[in-house]
């Protein structure tokens, strides 16, 4: 998508590697494959690969800001739910 000015506006992802979103919570990539891993982050598997919906941290993110509390993000797999 283009801004009638010439500059390009990007759409907000759909999914994250797991590099980023450890970059975003500042964290090693290992800990967050480890935490998909025990089911305590919630990620989608492709061929093998790993990759996080951006809704899921986005709705994380949200509730623990509205709360104002710690958000656990095994509350938001299947398997912690």
């Amino acid at each position: 998508m283009r801004q009638s000015d010439g500059a390009e506006v990007r759409a907000m992802p759909r999914f994250y590697s797991v590099a980023q979103v450890a970059r975003m919570f500042g964290m090693s990539p290992m800990t967050v494959y480890r935490a998909i891993a025990a089911g305590e982050f919630p990620a989608v598997r492709i061929r093998g690969r790993l990759i996080v919906p951006a809704k899921a941290v986005e709705a994380m993110v949200d509730a623990a800001v509205a709360d104002g509390s710690v958000v656990d993000a095994a509350a938001w797999t299947t398997e912690g739910a």
